[in-house]
Formats: C-alpha cells, sequence, structure tokens
C-alpha cells in the first residue's frame, strides 16, 4: 500500500476481501494517533457538534466549525485518508452550492474527500460534485441531519418496502460515482444485500458485520461520552472514570496544599537568593 491511502486502494480493499478500518476523530493528538496506528480512514464527522460542542444534534453544526475541526485533524494525519462530513444544509439547495462547501472542507480543511447524506435524492449533487473532481462519500440508512426532524435515530430496512428503498439508494450514489458508501443502523440482513449487490465499499455503523468497513466514533469506544452508547457501541476503555479519578485527586491535593510539592517546584541558587534579600531590604 502507498504512503497516502487513496480512493483506489479503498475500493480494491472490497474486491480483495480486507476490511476497511474508519474511525471518527475531531482534533490533532487523536488524528495522529488513529493515523500512526494504521487507520485507513480518519472521519471528521458533524458528530463533532454532539460530542466535543454539546449541541442536542448535527444541525447547529457550521462549515467554519468543520473547516476548523477538519483543519486540526489534518494536521495530525499523513497515511490515512481523510474525510469530512458536510454540515446540514451546506450541499442540499444546489449542486452549485455542495461544490463550494465541498472545496472550502479540501482546499482549507485539508481533507482528501467529502461525505453527505441521502441516496436518490442526492443522485444529481453528488453527480455533479464527482464530475468536479471531488471524492464522495455517501450515506443512507439512518441520516442523523434529517433523522431528529422526522422519524428520529431509529433502524432502518425493517420492512421489504424500506429495504428495498435503502438498496434502491445504494444503486443510485454508485450510478453518481460516490467511492463509498456508509451504511448507519441498517439492519445485517439489509447491509448484506448492500454489500454483495454494490461495487464500492461499504461503511457499516450499526449495521451488522457484512459491511466492509466499520466506523465508530473515538469518544464512544474511549469510553468518553456522558450520554447512554447505543447498542452497536464497543467501548474498549473508560476514560472518562480515569480522568474523572485524575481530577479529583488533583483538587484534593490542591486543597490539601500537598501539591506542589518540592518535586514539582523550581528554586533560585542560595547566594541569588541572598542577593535578593539584601536588595529587597535596602529597598523596604
Amino acid at each position: 500500500m502507498s504512503t497516502k491511502v487513496t480512493v483506489e486502494e479503498l475500493i480494491g480493499m472490497k474486491s480483495e476481501g480486507r476490511k476497511i478500518t474508519v474511525i471518527t476523530a475531531y482534533d490533532y493528538p487523536t488524528a495522529y494517533i488513529c493515523d500512526k496506528i494504521g487507520m485507513d480512514i480518519i472521519l471528521v464527522g458533524d458528530s463533532v457538534g454532539m460530542t466535543v460542542l454539546g449541541y442536542k444534534n448535527t444541525i447547529p453544526v457550521t462549515m467554519e466549525e468543520m473547516i476548523l475541526f477538519t483543519k486540526a485533524v489534518a494536521r495530525g494525519t499523513e497515511k490515512a485518508f481523510l474525510v469530512a462530513d458536510m454540515p446540514f444544509m451546506s450541499y442540499n439547495i444546489n449542486p452549485s452550492v455542495a461544490i463550494e462547501n465541498a472545496c472550502r472542507l479540501i482546499k482549507e480543511g485539508g481533507a482528501d474527500a467529502v461525505k453527505i447524506e441521502g441516496g436518490l435524492r442526492m443522485k444529481s449533487t453528488i453527480k455533479h460534485m464527482v464530475e468536479a473532481g471531488i471524492p464522495v462519500m455517501g450515506h443512507i440508512g439512518m441520516t442523523p441531519q434529517t433523522a431528529p426532524l422526522w422519524s428520529g435515530y431509529k433502524v432502518q430496512g425493517k420492512t421489504s418496502a424500506s429495504a428495498i428503498k435503502i438498496i434502491e439508494d445504494a444503486r443510485s450514489l454508485v450510478d453518481a460515482g460516490a467511492f463509498s458508501i456508509v451504511l448507519e443502523l441498517v439492519t445485517t440482513e439489509v447491509a448484506r444485500l448492500v454489500t454483495e449487490d454494490i461495487q464500492i465499499p461499504t461503511i457499516g455503523i450499526g449495521s451488522g458485520a457484512s459491511c466492509n468497513g466499520q466506523v465508530l466514533v473515538l469518544h464512544d469506544i474511549l469510553g468518553m461520552s456522558n450520554k447512554l452508547s447505543p447498542k452497536f457501541v464497543k467501548s474498549y476503555v473508560n476514560i472518562s472514570e480515569i480522568v474523572h479519578s485524575a481530577l479529583t485527586k488533583y483538587r484534593q491535593d490542591v486543597v490539601r496544599g500537598t501539591f506542589p510539592d518540592d518535586k514539582h517546584t523550581f528554586h533560585m541558587e542560595e547566594d541569588e537568593y541572598m542577593k535578593l534579600i539584601k536588595l529587597k531590604n535596602k529597598k523596604i
């Protein structure tokens, strides 16, 4: 594999049967670690609105915020393929606006590609973006940007009719030129059918093991979220408990006067200190 992961290599991983590892990160230090351990894709998700900025959902996230966080992640990324979410209404108005905003994420933010939500209804927009030279990752199933406005966060593809809609959405994104598709909260049966049906990689989140790759939010797998984790999240450590314990001990040390101790303190040379005392006394 080349130094920098490319679209061609990601598509090749599907044909070779190799799983694609994807992680959502939002800052330089975590991106640096994700890149060094060999993540194939780092996604700067608009989930930053909820995870880092404290919004109720992703709807309030702006282009300026996405560019800021994408810049930070780009500075910590060398090998991984960097994808940035296009926030709500930054691509929905018309293809020209979508291209302009996608270009900002690539030129100003340093992203290698962008991700947008929606299936058949976004086919024309994605086609125009790809023709303009912008790699686009699709996102179907449960779409977080619009779910709060319509049906809420629900598993998709539970009925044959809804499953056919997901399959048709996936096909439309392939036709539009998307290089990969995120399947979020899709039943595992439907995710498997979609993965087998299309030529580009599927990246699952809450959609079972049949997808060509998996993505989770870094804060979720590290146990840093202050909200209940969805069923599909696997936490590998509880950083929140570790941070809570460390901060509690720090506060106690400061209150008790045991920090800083001599080990964490700097001193003057004795002769310089004596000179200081003499000077101080003279001035008084």
